[in-house]
């Protein structure tokens, strides 16, 4: 395949993308992001392919977690009562440290009368009693909890039900997210607060047009340096020298 990147529409980005999936025919010695322990051991393990068949989690690629104090999978250990259609979505390159759990809507109570005890919850008369009127209610809570890309948790956080963690953010040890944290804030306490932001506005903006997680492996691979220790501005220049961003003004042609 050759290298000459055909136009930087939806389109071409997404073929470009799908052509360097497979790192191995291209000489990369990196991770392979179907191999669930690419450390030999528990304390890095890719969520991706840990996941059973049907799982109410989502994780993208090279998403990975400490499972070196956990004895059971993902969804045992880490994702507590996701009984209802709620989902755990997990965006690409999330780094999450041991003991972190994520609580679903399950976890809720019905606390719109003057009880919250739920009556609902054992079978018998209890149930039969209030199954016609909670549908009749219809559904409550929040919804899907999303994870962004790039986000960093810290050990024994907490994301509770309904949560949007955007891209880029780090969560401090123990923290209890109970609320959405914006792109590249830092966030800590209980409830979580934000401590400060990564970036400023323009430059958070910067890197959400970039959108570096996107890029094939190959270019994230090549561009190590500028991502782990270069600046927003530096990897926004890769991904335009790459033709990996639409933006106003660029030439849409593509060329040989």
């Amino acid at each position: 395949m050759s290298r000459q990147h055909e136009g930087t529409g939806r389109d071409g980005r997404a073929a470009l993308i799908d052509a360097w999936r497979n790192a191995d025919g291209y000489g990369l010695d990196i991770p392979d992001p179907d191999e669930p322990r690419p450390l030999g051991d528990d304390r890095c393990v890719f969520i991706g392919p840990v996941l059973a068949p049907g799982a109410k989690v989502v994780a993208g690629v090279y998403s990975y977690y400490d499972a070196s104090e956990d004895t059971g999978g993902f969804e045992e250990e880490r994702v507590r009562y996701a009984f209802g259609p709620q989902r755990l979505r997990i965006g690409k390159f999330c780094s999450i440290a041991a003991g972190v759990t994520f609580v679903m809507a399950g976890a809720n109570h019905v606390y719109d009368g003057p009880t919250a005890f739920p009556f609902a919850t054992f079978p018998g008369d209890w149930q039969d009693r209030l199954i016609d009127p909670l549908i009749e209610r219809g559904p409550a809570g929040k919804g899907d909890t999303v994870i962004g890309n790039d986000v960093w948790i810290g050990r024994d956080a907490t994301v509770m039900p309904g949560v949007t963690v955007a891209d880029g953010a780090i969560i401090g040890a123990g923290a209890v997210v109970a609320s959405d944290v914006g792109s590249y804030q830092i966030v800590a306490g209980n409830p979580a607060r934000a401590i400060r932001s990564r970036y400023t506005p323009d430059e958070v903006d910067t890197l959400r047009t970039a959108r570096w997680w996107d890029w094939p492996i190959e270019v994230v691979s090549r561009h190590l340096p500028e991502l782990v220790l270069g600046t927003p501005a530096g990897v926004l220049a890769v991904a335009r020298a790459e033709r990996l961003v639409d933006e106003p003004g660029l030439a849409q042609d593509g060329g040989s």
